[in-house]
């Protein structure tokens, strides 16, 4: 049997998009977006966000960075990756996150998000920075 994978998503930003480069010059982007969900409680409707990472890869990333900032919205076409590492506690971590094939911006943009580099490791939940063996090219 064959494996499918496609995730899309239309939501906003929570963060500016966050720029870094491989070794090898390949740009990778990372933001986050909210998405919506109606969710009916006690026979009262109400919204509940969802909050997904997604990973863009190469000139689409450039141009994230450059366009986008926290709160704008986006539609989100891609795929569900899971990374795996062992955090500094030596407990095995995993993360799911989309990898987006296309992002479209959406509604009116004011200023694009300067981008800046990738935070790194902030601790052992934390994933490892991509590098040039996680791109899906």
């Amino acid at each position: 049997m064959a494996s499918y994978n496609k995730v899309i998503l239309m939501g906003n930003l929570t963060r500016d998009p966050e720029k870094r480069y491989t070794e090898s010059g390949t740009c990778i982007v990372t933001m986050g977006v909210a998405v919506n969900r109606r969710v009916k409680r006690q026979n009262e409707w109400t919204e509940e966000a969802n909050f997904f990472d997604i990973v863009v890869f190469g000139n689409q990333a450039e141009n994230c960075a450059k366009y986008l900032a926290k709160g704008r919205p986006v539609l989100v076409d891609g795929e569900l990756q899971q990374r795996r590492w062992e955090g500094q506690d030596g407990q095995k971590r995993s993360k799911v996150e989309v990898v987006a094939n296309q992002v479209t911006f959406l509604g009116s943009g004011g200023g694009g998000g300067g981008g800046g580099s990738y935070g790194g490791v902030g601790g052992s939940d934390e994933p490892p920075p991509l590098d040039d063996d996680d791109i899906p090219f």
